[in-house]
């Protein structure tokens, strides 16, 4: 008998963990854009930055998958501290969702949640529709599992050993805390705890405790799993910078001192009352249930659904005034050794790929500044070609190497996000963004190309005339101007700035002109015959860079609905 208790609570547990998952999956494919809005407009107002916590929350179902995406979007510069700590304090209470749903006991309707999941998601024409039925199908799949585990614990309701165990247990609630930390850290999620202890309950196990001794077991183990989850976000920060290091820090210490005056308080009124009364509000407001057999009996599904939220809500007001200080304290303790800039490398978080949206989001940032660095080096390479400035050829160079870099780091995070449950839309702007890397790379390579023209006009020591370098002035001011309309473009995917791209890229008509004018003034012997293969070959530069940016142009358009791209794997091989 214990051998099929066992098989049949991991069967449950691993089905409600699976139903938990792809459910999780679909609602962030689903609600990505949401998720990604209400991360855009975080202020640092706390109010805003809870609420933001409690709806992501309630979309992803996990307080540990919204607590690793705060660390990536930390790490990479997303957000602060202080943004980060009002999404975890409302990633805590969303998290009770769950537990209030399980209470409810839908056994009776998961087979039908998993046939009408199952007939949408395999059959479903649209891709809404078939990520959906994943989402009914998940939440069906779950609800089964539940079931399989409280149909598989009830005969423990009339084992003495276990009944007697339970009497011990209920007596020391620090061994409760225990149990509940360190499951909750081996399965790496509270909502898999909670589910158990609720299982436990549902299969009427406490029917025969009286009064308020069955929340009395099971609160510390709900404060215990509290703390236990947080091991997801610690082991996420593992390499991180110090900031997403604090945000995982920020994370354990509000659920260790939620445990600390939590138990310090049902200690008091244990010791001190004959009734605690808030145990006695939580049996009052849950009601009562009927087992199989048709008994009424207490709701302790219920009640262990109210305690978890009501802890979790009471913990967020408790901790309110000191999260600001706890945020100064690590801020305070990175100063010293934090020395380097923190927006010079690729701020593409693994962790981001939990939530495909806002690493999307993420992405068209890092072009942005992708096409700063590329912007830079072109200033600076028509500068050192210009002027003979030998510094400013080293520096291009070595920024160079990190827009390669950039392009490098790009292409792998879109290859991986493409392999994720991802709409039509995103995979189509992840196939401009992959083609957008290479032509803003393209521009960095003409700075190059540049910057070797400059060093080869300083070894021959090649002059050129006045009106070669005004012409050379005119077209690096024109080409100028285009790359900073690209990232604007990039920035703010406006149709006018495409079409100021393409009024200025008239490069083509300029370099023919130039190349004329050129080649008027060595007929002339005006100008040094050594001076031309330098100067034509920076005509074709400076008009392969218009051009690069007349594509990034045109690819921006392609993302309004009138005109389509075709799909990531096309443009990958």
């Amino acid at each position: 008998m214990g051998f099929k208790i066992i098989v049949g609570l991991i069967g449950g547990l691993a089905l409600f963990v699976y139903g938990m998952q792809i459910m999780s999956n679909s609602l962030k494919v689903v609600a990505g854009d949401r998720m990604k809005h209400l991360l855009e407009v975080l202020t640092s107002n706390r109010l805003k930055a809870i609420i933001c916590g409690i709806v992501v929350t309630v979309m992803v179902q996990s307080s540990s998958t919204t607590t690793v995406m705060v660390v990536g979007f930390v790490n990479a510069s997303l957000m602060n501290l202080t943004q980060a700590a009002g999404i975890i304090l409302g990633a805590n209470i969303g998290t009770t969702l769950m537990a209030q749903l399980i209470a409810f006991n839908f056994d009776a309707v998961a087979p039908i949640l998993i046939g009408i999941g199952t007939v949408m998601s395999v059959f479903g024409k649209k891709k809404k529709t078939r990520d959906i039925g994943t989402i009914i199908l998940g939440i069906g799949i779950l609800f089964y599992g539940i079931s399989v585990m409280s149909s598989t614990m009830a005969p423990l309701k009339n084992n003495p050993v276990f009944k007697n165990w339970l009497i011990i247990y209920g007596r020391n609630p620090f061994l409760g805390l225990l149990i509940g930390t360190v499951i909750t850290g081996i399965m790496q999620s509270s909502g898999a705890t909670l589910a158990m202890l609720q299982a436990l309950a549902i299969s009427g196990i406490f029917a025969d405790v009286s009064g308020t001794a069955a929340i009395q077991i099971c609160i510390p183990m709900m404060i215990g799993a509290n703390i236990g989850t947080c091991v997801t976000a610690l082991l996420s920060s593992i390499g991180t910078s110090k900031a997403a290091k604090s945000a995982a820090i920020i994370h354990l210490s509000v659920n260790i001192f939620g445990a600390i005056w939590g138990m310090a308080l049902l200690g008091i009124f244990n010791a001190v009352l004959p009734v605690n009364p808030i145990y006695q509000f939580l049996v009052n407001i849950s009601g009562t249930m009927k087992t199989a057999g048709g008994r009424v009996i207490p709701n302790v599904a219920r009640q262990i659904a109210m305690s978890h939220t009501f802890f979790n809500v009471t913990n967020m007001f408790v901790m309110l005034p000191f999260i600001d200080k706890l945020v100064a304290f690590l801020e305070n303790h990175l100063d010293d050794d934090e020395g380097e800039e923190k927006d010079t490398g690729l701020q593409l978080d693994d962790r981001l790929l939990n939530n495909p949206a806002v690493a999307i989001g993420q992405l068209g940032k890092e072009l942005v500044h992708m096409a700063e660095m590329a912007e830079k080096n072109l200033r600076l390479a028509g500068k050192a070609l210009i002027e003979g400035d030998e510094k400013a050829i080293e520096k291009v160079y070595q920024r160079e190497e990190r827009i390669d870099e950039h392009e490098k780091g790009i292409i792998d995070f879109i290859i991986r996000l493409s392999n994720l449950n991802v709409s039509q839309d995103e995979n189509d702007r992840l196939a401009i963004y992959l083609q957008c890397a290479h032509d803003i790379e393209r521009i960095g390579d003409h700075a190059e190309n540049i910057v070797e023209l400059a060093e080869n006009k300083i070894e021959k020591d090649v002059t050129m005339t006045e009106e070669a370098k005004q012409e050379l002035l005119n077209l690096f001011d024109l080409i100028y101007s285009i790359v900073k309309h690209v990232k604007e473009v990039l920035t703010d995917e406006d149709e006018s700035t495409c079409m100021k791209i393409y009024e200025e890229e008239r490069s083509d008509d300029l370099t023919d002109e130039y190349k004329d004018a050129h080649i008027k003034r060595l007929s002339e012997g005006s100008c040094q015959a050594n001076s031309s293969a330098i100067y034509f070959d920076l005509l074709v530069d400076l008009e392969r860079v218009g051009d690069h940016a007349a594509n990034i142009a045109e690819h921006v358009q392609s993302l309004h609905p009138r005109k389509r791209v075709n799909e990531l794997q096309g443009v990958v091989h």
